[in-house]
């Protein structure tokens, strides 16, 4: 019952935008497809939907190829809007549900159903051109979800949405977890892919290059990551004078730094007590997603949280 991406291929022109991918993404998995711009996850999600044919290799939803499969098992959220401007949303939602063959009073009734749950049931009868950005991708998440598919696939679903409205999409996410759907989304917000995700692979120029669940891609690094919040203007510049640390971020909360592994992090609690400070916070992790992500592809835009690839720093 898995979705097998097996040795596949692809390429456009002088542009290869996939070398040797496979992925196994388990029933009911939420999974996180992570990558710059031009990595190759739309590619990918586009050759599972069978939109695009690989060169080479397979792809597989519970041992059947993707092309043998029913069309109503997808459901897909593209990054760019699919919805028809003029047309109300009601209307066009009832019409893509009809389109993979669901009875168009059932259509109605779910899909006044998710808009009251989105807080948006006054748009029913609204002209798509009049929604805002962010609603309009929740509008066409339902239109993904209509039909009830096994596996949805989600490019970048939570663009465009503010915190109150990403908590809704997130709720969503979970219910249709704890329905046995298999999710797979790309996005560039990390935070969500630790919220919610348990398994990733980050792909960078076409090829996998970090994959598993989060908590062995984290574990994988062989450092640890402490975090120390002391009281006051204590100075804490001695942090990075230690042996096996390296200070990598200065918040006005606490400092954060690496630890290799070979070297007890208690050390650090130890030399801040042996220089008197007050501990307000110490913590003991691994390396973020985040971290995990630039030391493999690039660099994160902190200032739009979009993220640059190897050699195109801003």
């Amino acid at each position: 019952m898995s979705l097998v991406i097996d040795s596949v291929y692809k390429r456009f022109g002088d542009v290869q935008a996939l070398d040797d991918v496979s992925l196994e993404i388990k029933p009911g998995e939420v999974f996180g497809f992570l990558g710059a711009n031009g990595a190759g996850k739309t590619t990918a999600m586009r050759i599972v939907l069978d939109i695009l044919r690989p060169d080479s290799g397979t792809i597989s939803w519970n041992g059947r190829l993707n092309t043998e499969v029913p069309r109503d098992t997808w459901g897909y959220l593209p990054e760019e809007r699919g919805l028809y401007a003029k047309m109300k949303v009601l209307e066009q939602l009832v019409f893509f549900a009809k389109l993979h063959g669901v009875a168009p009073r059932k259509a109605e009734q779910d899909t006044r159903d998710w808009l009251e749950r989105f807080r948006i049931p006054e748009y029913a009868d609204k002209r798509a051109e009049e929604l805002s950005k962010g609603n309009q991708q929740k509008i066409q998440f339902i239109a993904a979800i209509l039909h009830d598919p096994q596996v949805l696939l989600m490019d970048e679903p939570f663009t465009g949405l503010d915190p109150v409205n990403a908590a809704l999409l997130k709720e969503a996410f979970q219910e249709m977890k704890e329905r046995g759907k298999t999710l797979l989304f790309s996005t560039h917000q990390m935070d969500t892919v630790e919220e919610l995700c348990e398994s990733i692979a980050i792909l960078d120029r076409g090829r996998v290059v970090v994959g598993g669940t989060v908590r062995d891609v984290r574990r994988s690094t062989g450092r640890q990551v402490v975090r120390l919040a002391v009281e006051g203007d204590s100075d804490i510049d001695w942090l990075g004078t230690l042996n096996g640390v390296s200070v990598t971020r200065r918040g006005q909360d606490y400092t954060e730094a690496e630890v290799a592994r070979s070297q007890d992090p208690a050390t650090v609690l130890q030399a801040a007590l042996a220089r008197g400070c007050t501990i307000r916070q110490f913590e003991i992790a691994d390396p973020s997603l985040e971290q995990i992500f630039i030391e493999h592809v690039g660099q994160i835009d902190t200032s739009e949280r979009t993220l640059a690839p190897r050699g195109t720093y801003p």
